[in-house]
């Protein structure tokens, strides 16, 4: 069975003027299904330009990324962009919620966006709701939940597509201890009731740690692959 996520010789580099800056450089890595992977690193380092070029958001200077087998970048943008919408999941610092819309609309999005019934992609969002524990919230505006809530929202809706891969970049940043460690449970509870790999850029080392690898970023290189353990053990 192949990987999830796959890159090779993958970088990225920045022009200005005549000066180039590289900020990722020959990448290799491999998530497999139902895999936790964390990366880590100093400010700077690249983490979140790794996760926007796996999460096609950036395009790569060279290289490939494949998600669930497929050539990502060899894709026209209209495919790109359905293709982003229907087998990558985000989860960023700030939840990034419509505040015009309800929790339940929220999580809705994605499946509208593809081209979902209504009465379908309702029933997701229902489905969703309580699997984070916010069935009763629902019909709420991101403006009346909690931090914690509006992340659990932010959860739930990246999972609306069933994802192939959800890509969470400091996602309990802005939480504090108690809320964010409720969020990593919820994580590893959709893991272990999907399958669900999850792909997490995090300064929180205790996150980090308790992901079944860790790698490190390390002057546009990874440096660092730790934490080997069977997929699914914590």
């Amino acid at each position: 069975m192949g990987f999830i996520v796959e890159t090779k010789g993958l970088c990225k580099s920045y022009r200005s003027g005549d000066q180039s800056l590289t900020v990722l450089e020959d990448i290799a890595l491999q998530v497999s299904q139902g895999e936790i992977l964390s990366i880590v690193g100093t400010s700077g380092a690249g983490k979140s330009t790794l996760l926007h070029v796996i999460g096609t958001l950036i395009r790569p200077t060279s290289g490939e990324v494949r998600i669930d087998g497929e050539d990502v970048f060899k894709l026209s943008d209209h495919k790109l962009s359905h293709f982003r919408n229907e087998r990558i999941g985000f989860v960023f610092q700030f939840h990034h919620l419509l505040p015009e819309f309800s929790a339940e609309e929220n999580i809705m999005l994605p499946l509208l966006i593809g081209g979902a019934r209504e009465s379908d992609a309702r029933k997701r969002a229902l489905e969703l709701l309580r699997a984070v524990s916010l069935e009763a919230r629902g019909s709420h505006h991101p403006s009346e939940l909690s931090g914690g809530e509006q992340q659990r929202i932010a959860v739930a809706r990246a999972l609306a597509t069933r994802p192939a891969v959800v890509l969470a970049d400091e996602p309990s940043g802005n939480l504090d201890e108690d809320t964010s460690e409720e969020l990593h449970q919820l994580i590893w509870d959709v893991r272990k009731e999907t399958g669900q790999a999850f792909v997490i850029v995090t300064h929180d080392p205790v996150l980090a740690d308790r992901a079944d690898r860790k790698v490190v970023l390390h002057a546009h290189r990874l440096a660092t692959d730790s934490n080997p353990v069977k997929v699914g053990a914590r």
